[in-house]
């Protein structure tokens, strides 16, 4: 197992850790470490710098995965980390300098997450969003079972405005010179399919991997296809 890069996986925003059982379930059957980091989703430099804690305490090389928001948190994560081999971006935003996640997803039509979001002051300042639960199903989860989307959305971590709305600080983001995979689906309610083409197209991708009538939430419906794009950059 020592001989294999650690996977470290990010979820992103509406979102948590448990997110990625399905695909850690397969790693490990695999003897395949990984390890699923929080993400507070507080702020992006905050976040990323958190992420970068978490690689340096493996002391090992890793492979590092993004889902949603979480793509934001690699990109400033990996930007300079000779301990990062490989990233993928899982329904992710790759963003480039001075990009945030809001301004992107308005990059192309598609995205309804806008309309799906509560607003909630938090006593640090600014506003906590998350996707109110009478739309989470339909809006992030579409393609899991009533029940599985009704624990999804009691667990779902808020992120801040603030997070959302943050520009990528690095001039160097991670996909620039770190090797890049993307999977994706194209029925993502949250980041429009013409979004994941351009910015996988743009990062260079090694490989891209479009997963039809697939909803945002991959890493629970498709953790298959998400998995076999890791092991790809893992044999990479």
């Amino acid at each position: 197992m020592s001989e294999n890069p650690v996977v470290v996986l990010v979820h992103g925003a509406f979102a948590e850790s448990a997110s990625w059982n399905g695909v850690i379930e397969r790693l490990q059957a695999q003897s395949i470490e990984a390890v699923a980091a929080p993400n507070a989703l507080r702020s992006l430099d905050g976040d990323a710098q958190y992420v970068r804690d978490v690689i340096a305490g493996i002391g090992r090389p890793v492979v590092l995965v993004g889902h949603s928001y979480g793509g934001m948190v690699i990109t400033e994560a990996a930007a300079n980390n000779d301990a990062v081999k490989a990233l993928v971006y899982v329904c992710a935003f790759a963003p480039d300098q001075g990009e945030s996640a809001f301004a992107l997803s308005a990059k192309f039509p598609g995205s309804t997450l806008g309309d799906a979001l509560n607003a909630y002051p938090v006593s640090t300042g600014g506003n906590d969003l998350a996707i109110r639960k009478d739309v989470f199903h339909q809006q992030f989860c579409a393609d899991v079972p009533d029940d599985v989307a009704a624990l999804m959305a009691a667990t779902q971590r808020p992120a801040t405005e603030a997070a959302l709305t943050a520009n990528l600080a690095t001039d160097s983001p991670a996909w620039k010179s770190t090797p890049s995979w993307f999977v994706f689906s194209d029925q993502d309610l949250n980041i429009p399919v013409a979004l994941h083409r351009f910015m996988a197209e743009r990062a260079g991708a090694k490989d891209t991997r479009e997963i039809a009538g697939a909803s945002h939430a991959l890493s629970v419906s498709q953790p298959e296809a998400v998995t076999t794009t890791i092991l790809e950059a893992l044999s990479a």
